[in-house]
């Protein structure tokens, strides 16, 4: 299959499941070889993940995450009913097979600008980039290696706190991203896209 149709069989999944006989080492070095292998500015390399697995996974979502974001949501005045809605949709997340943690790592990209101040404002940048592109080619390696599906999640900076504390994360990685994968138990639905012209101008 080529690159485009791997792209465009990667598609947000929200209903994930756990129904495969791929090993989770095998799943771990394919996430691995895709963070290893995306590109990154200067070659910093940057992204930091914690991979978690299966009860891992369901631990995280219902109780970290959920504990988080109720805490949040009334004190903000959040209705009761929005909250047991929160709920019910981590509790989804928390099905899934696995979750991704994507950081970048605050130390490196600080020493970069350091090294090369005239580039100094774009390394920030830079460092969000580069998660984009880690958390993409991730997502669309599953998909095309292992037939996964999965979403890409932005609970920073709620859990951002929690999360350092419950996996023991150097201060200097700044979470970015929560990227979800398993079984594909119901597909994606239509996507539609933006006219061309409003998109792309094609000189030449």
């Amino acid at each position: 299959m080529s690159f485009l149709e791997e792209l465009k069989n990667r598609r947000t999944i929200y209903a994930l499941g756990r129904n495969t006989e791929v090993s989770n080492e095998e799943i771990a070095e394919v996430i691995k070889e895709a963070i290893r292998q995306s590109p990154s500015a200067f070659n910093s390399q940057t992204t930091r993940a914690v991979i978690l697995f299966d009860d891992e996974v369901t631990k995280f979502w219902n109780e970290l995450v959920f504990t988080d974001l109720a805490a949040t949501m009334k004190e903000q005045g959040v209705p009761e009913e929005a909250v047991a809605g929160t709920k019910e949709k981590l509790a989804g997340f928390g099905a899934a097979k696995g979750t991704v943690l994507f950081f970048e790592d605050q130390a490196v990209v600080k020493g970069l600008q350091e090294q090369f101040a005239l580039y100094a404002d774009n390394f920030p940048v830079w460092s969000e980039q580069v998660s984009g592109i880690t958390a993409v080619n991730t997502w669309t390696a599953l998909s095309a290696e292992l037939g996964l599906g999965g979403n890409l999640q932005h609970y920073n900076p709620v859990i951002d706190v929690s999360v350092a504390k419950a996996y023991d994360l150097p201060e200097s990685w700044k979470l970015r991203a929560q990227f979800n994968f398993g079984t594909i138990e119901a597909p994606a639905g239509e996507k539609e896209f933006m006219a061309d012209e409003d998109r792309f101008k094609v000189i030449g």
